[in-house]
């Protein structure tokens, strides 16, 4: 044994050992409790308080707001997901296999869902901004775009249910991993998901560059304008593609080499694939926490209507009061 094979066999063992340390099984793993426990552990509260505030804050609904009460949903279903994927990992499932589809339907209707509510919403907002002034917005239209997402997400997540088909690993069932081969034969499932995305993105993008320019139009017309001036806005628009790009083009790259490389390469290349699929599905679930700012911008912006909804009704009030007071003498 040479002194190259000795200390490849060292780095194992003191990784394996440093492993053993964080309680993982391998640095997959570990990345997912890196990932994972944090979009829990903030993601929930950050839900809950935007439920709150739509609820029992937010007088008046409007497109924004229908699009952020499907948005918290569709991330609640990612957090009752999440516990499970964590103790699913390289762990037999006892949960049945109904449950175990279930929930990794609740994983890619979260992904699916998230990337057409930002869609959605970034068509909103560039509709709102180029065509002020016409009908082209409502809430019966938020509501019915909202409905037919879903239908649209939860329709193509029944291919999950025979994700693992008839597949076992010495009697013992999985979740979240193991894949039967037959999934993999079924060009069709990652062509739609990849169009899906791309198209998604394109769109995206457009949105967002016209948003931008829009934006920049306004400010070169109204110069002395603060809002304008102080470039919020366009920040906002810019860090929420950005976001969106980092968040789901590794998983989308990483599904569409796996596919691609099962079919014909040796199994040290899929099994590093496979980690990479684990990873970027990680990377995508970050997402959740993003959609925290989303929540507030969106938020804070329906509350400053409010508040000067308010001022002005008051504002109306003394007014009449005041001409009622000066018609007495």
């Amino acid at each position: 044994m040479n002194a190259k094979d000795v200390g490849a066999k060292k780095w194992c063992f003191l990784e394996a050992k440093v492993f053993i340390m964080a309680g993982c099984r391998d640095w997959v793993e570990c990345v997912q409790f890196g990932f994972y426990i944090p979009v829990l552990a903030a993601g929930f509260p950050l839900n809950m308080a935007a439920l709150w505030q739509l609820f029992f804050r937010v007088r008046r609904w409007n497109e924004s707001t229908v699009y952020l009460l499907n948005l918290v949903i569709n991330d609640c279903l990612l957090l009752l997901a999440l516990p499970f994927k964590i103790m699913a990992y390289h762990r037999p499932w006892n949960l049945g296999r109904f449950s175990c589809s279930l929930f990794e339907s609740f994983v890619y209707v979260n992904m699916y869902g998230s990337i057409l509510l930002s869609v959605c919403i970034s068509v909103d907002r560039y509709v709102a901004l180029k065509f002020p002034f016409r009908r082209l917005r409502s809430i019966r239209k938020a509501v019915f775009v909202c409905a037919v997402m879903w239908t649209l997400v939860f329709g193509f997540s029944y291919p999950v249910y025979d994700l693992h088909g008839d597949n076992s690993n010495n009697n013992k069932s999985f979740c979240f991993q193991n894949f039967s081969s037959e999934t993999w034969k079924k060009r069709w499932i990652v062509v739609c998901v990849e169009c899906v995305f791309w198209g998604s993105t394109l769109v995206m993008v457009v949105c967002s560059v016209h948003v931008v320019k829009i934006l920049h139009g306004l400010r070169k017309r109204n110069p002395n304008d603060a809002k304008l001036r102080n470039n919020k806005s366009v920040k906002i628009v810019l860090s929420n593609l950005v976001v969106f790009l980092l968040c789901f083009i590794p998983y989308h790259i990483a599904v569409l080499l796996y596919f691609y490389f099962k079919q014909s390469s040796s199994q040290d290349i899929i099994d590093e694939l496979r980690k990479f699929v684990h990873v970027s599905l990680c990377v995508s679930s970050v997402n959740c926490l993003a959609d925290a700012v989303c929540y507030y911008f969106i938020l804070k912006e329906n509350l400053q209507i409010a508040q000067q909804d308010a001022r002005a009704s008051t504002l109306r009030q003394h007014t009449h009061l005041s001409i009622a007071h000066s018609g007495a003498h």
